[in-house]
């Protein structure tokens, strides 16, 4: 079999494929996630690796900036958006190391554990939701 490889995708390309597993969303969720920013860079910043205790950008594929629905109150209106930012080089060395799913697939976990955290879910709802959107 032979496989042709090109490049490897850039920020906005990735972002076209998290928003693709948003869109495949049940509608209750996707209500949910007008205001929240979707980001892509290429590894996340010294600032948040510190803040979440990690050795390496390289650990971290994805993060959740905000807080859970649940948790939001009238208290913080006025406070930055809720942001979910995805770290392309990372993401790429999971799917190169595991080499058992597409891209597309990976990026789509990602997204959706995030989107997770957005609403709170346990990893066992989260799981689910990521059936849902398959």
């Amino acid at each position: 079999m032979s496989r042709t490889f090109g490049t490897a995708p850039t920020a906005a390309e990735m972002e076209a494929m998290a928003r693709a597993a948003i869109a495949r969303l049940p509608q209750q969720f996707r209500a949910h996630l007008g205001d929240v920013v979707l980001q892509v860079e290429d590894l996340a910043d010294d600032m948040l690796i510190a803040e979440m205790e990690l050795e390496s950008p390289w650990d971290l594929s994805g993060v959740y900036e905000g807080l859970p629905v649940g948790e939001k109150s009238i208290d913080h209106s006025g406070t930055m958006p809720d942001r979910i930012r995805l770290f392309r080089l990372p993401i790429l060395l999971e799917w190169a190391e595991r080499g058992d799913e597409t891209l597309e697939h990976l990026v789509a976990h990602v997204t959706i554990h995030e989107i997770g955290h957005h609403f709170g879910l346990s990893d066992e709802d989260m799981h689910a939701l990521e059936e849902m959107a398959g």
